[in-house]
């Protein structure tokens, strides 16, 4: 059976197009990090995703690149990994910092010369400046202490934001599982059952239909919990007159998208229910509002004002979109200084959060611009729950 994913070729495809950049930067090589945490810009590279050690992707302007793992990954990174050379060096070691005294590995010097990298006075393109920890910084400086550390994150926001025809069929089979998982919670949620129960739910029907993973920390949470932006679900019961924020996400090679929705536990009056039809109307607003050519800082201030217009200021917290690709919320948000123009094949969530006085609630789908507007890679969301309790 044919498995939906990223093929090989993309991956050197992605690396030569980095290279290019690297190259019009004048760096000697592009180092990118990341973690089993932060993953997405050396799995982008890579395809390799590191369980509890540190991960790098070392890349020339040539386009001769190297992985770099820790001192347990070196097999699992030749077994699962895009990259041929495979390189260990302890510096990506785990957080227990184990030593490995017996182990000889590699040096950030030998694996840049082993790339052609040569000199003392190099300069070194840093494209994933947050991911990079001490450790990994502390032994960059010691074997190049005379080299210049260029910011160089803008070259993934540049490699990642405009998605291909393959990253948007790996983005619409989450999706679709995703929404498998939704109407499983939906159908099998009742008061009484923990939070965590019905993460149990949703985990069992992401894996029983073919994702590899949960795209980001399943959100069940109730009450009281709904006014988490972000959050992990808890042993808390769900109660009768509960609102409950659903957030699920299933991940394929990587992708992950959610979809979200607040649901209620028996009918839903008062404020309660005119903030989630508020809510529900600014998430169609936005919607309708992308399209490719829009500058994206437009975009949040008309929705700023939206929710100010119509008397909700003080119940907005962020919005109105944020990227998605190999995480749920990546880089570029939709922020009122995104001077960004959208473009044709870029994925966002359509992230809308509100809260009141004593819950919050989002309405949460993934969507892909087009030049005349915006695709759903999921189905429309639109039905208000009412649990009969």
């Amino acid at each position: 059976m044919s498995r939906i994913c990223i093929p090989e070729q993309e991956y050197k495809e992605r690396i030569a197009k980095a290279a290019k950049l690297a190259g019009e930067r004048g760096v000697d090589v592009l180092l990118v990090n990341g973690s089993e945490a932060d993953y997405a810009n050396t799995r982008y590279f890579s395809g390799f995703w590191p369980v509890f050690e540190r991960v790098g992707v070392a890349i020339t302007p040539a386009g001769d690149c190297t992985l770099l793992v820790g001192p347990e990954s070196e097999i699992y990174a030749s077994d699962f990994g895009k990259i041929e050379r495979v390189r260990v060096l302890r510096e990506y070691r785990e957080s227990a910092n184990p030593q490995y005294p017996e182990l000889t590995c590699s040096s950030f010097r030998e694996v840049f010369q082993e790339l052609g990298v040569t000199g003392d006075y190099i300069k070194i393109g840093m494209a994933a400046w947050l991911d990079t920890n001490l450790v990994i910084y502390e032994g960059i400086k010691g074997a190049y202490p005379n080299a210049e550390l260029i910011r160089c994150d803008d070259i993934m926001v540049t490699l990642r934001s405009v998605k291909s025809d393959n990253e948007i069929a790996c983005l619409r089979e989450a999706a679709r599982i995703t929404k498998i998982a939704t109407d499983e919670v939906i159908r099998k949620i009742k008061p009484g059952m923990t939070e965590l129960q019905m993460v149990g739910i949703a985990q069992n029907s992401i894996y029983e239909n073919g994702a590899e993973y949960e795209g980001l920390p399943l959100y069940v949470f109730s009450q009281k919990s709904t006014k988490h932006a972000i959050s992990r679900s808890s042993y808390r019961e769900i109660k009768k007159g509960d609102i409950v924020q659903i957030n699920l996400g299933a991940k394929i090679d990587g992708y992950s998208p959610s979809i979200g929705m607040p649901i209620s536990m028996g009918p839903l009056t008062g404020f309660k229910r005119e903030l989630v039809e508020f809510c529900l109307e600014a998430h169609m607003w936005t919607e309708k509002q992308l399209k490719a050519g829009i500058i994206a800082a437009d975009v949040a201030k008309d929705f700023i004002t939206y929710f100010k217009d119509r008397g909700y200021g003080d119940n907005l917290l962020y919005g109105p979109c944020h990227g998605l690709g190999l995480i749920e919320v990546e880089a570029p948000w939709m922020e009122t200084i995104s001077d960004y123009p959208l473009v044709s094949n870029m994925t966002f969530q359509v992230d809308t959060f509100a809260m009141g006085p004593d819950f919050g609630l989002r309405w949460e789908k993934p969507v892909v611009i087009t030049e005349h507007g915006c695709e759903l890679l999921s189905p429309q969301l639109g039905t208000i729950y009412e649990i009969d309790c």
